[in-house]
């Protein structure tokens, strides 16, 4: 890789060439996808900082490959703060999702879907309909309330505390559920096995107080 001439590096960088660069970045589809207020004052960071930084250059060093420097120093650091902040928003994102898209099936017709999918090796299917029998089934017990768009988190934790004996195991499951279902990971024959005994055990046992 070679480096460019001293002749193709601008001479003169102005502030309205900084605040262009760093409106230009963020205008991008990545940073876009995050959730708009954050971006918004992401992006009036930034420009408020440029603006601040040329100011301040342009009283003893004008411009030049030292304002270059700055201005890609600082926007390569913007760029992988941005990036971080909205990796994690999405990972968090996608894993804040309902555990039903459907709800008129029953618990006896998800443990049946998921005793189909492990017969044939399907074993994400399986989990997946395996905890959704799990929480319908408490829904169908009243250890749980009917509420549309619960999430897996929410269904585990409410649930411990009516199971405190199965409360750990709830947790995992509703892991698994998440990481399979919505994170697209690959399930084996011994997390459907596990996650059909927690079912089993939760059927089995009393809750400790009514909701």
């Amino acid at each position: 890789m070679s480096w460019p001439r001293s002749a193709d590096v601008p001479v003169v960088i102005g502030r309205d060439d900084a605040r262009a660069a760093a409106e230009a970045e963020l205008a991008k589809a990545d940073y876009l996808a995050a959730q708009p207020s954050w971006l918004e004052r992401a992006a009036q960071w930034v420009i408020d900082r440029l603006d601040a930084l040329f100011r301040a250059l342009t009283s003893f060093v004008p411009g030049g490959g030292f304002g270059l420097a700055v201005l890609v120093a600082l926007l390569v650091v913007v760029i992988v703060v941005v990036r971080l902040r909205i990796g994690k928003t999405a990972r968090s994102g996608a894993l804040a999702r309902p555990v039903f898209a459907d709800r008129t099936r029953t618990a006896a017709e998800y443990r049946a879907a998921a005793e189909s999918a492990a017969a044939s090796g399907a074993f994400a299917a399986a989990v997946r309909d395996r905890f959704r029998a799990l929480v319908r089934g408490m829904e169908e017990r009243g250890v749980l309330d009917p509420r549309p768009g619960r999430t897996a988190d929410e269904a585990a934790t409410e649930s411990g505390r009516a199971l405190p004996g199965v409360a750990d195991e709830l947790r995992w499951a509703a892991q698994v559920f998440d990481a399979v279902h919505y994170g697209g990971e690959p399930a084996t024959a011994a997390e459907y096995d596990r996650m059909s005994a927690l079912d089993d055990r939760a059927a089995a046992q009393r809750p400790e107080f009514a909701r």
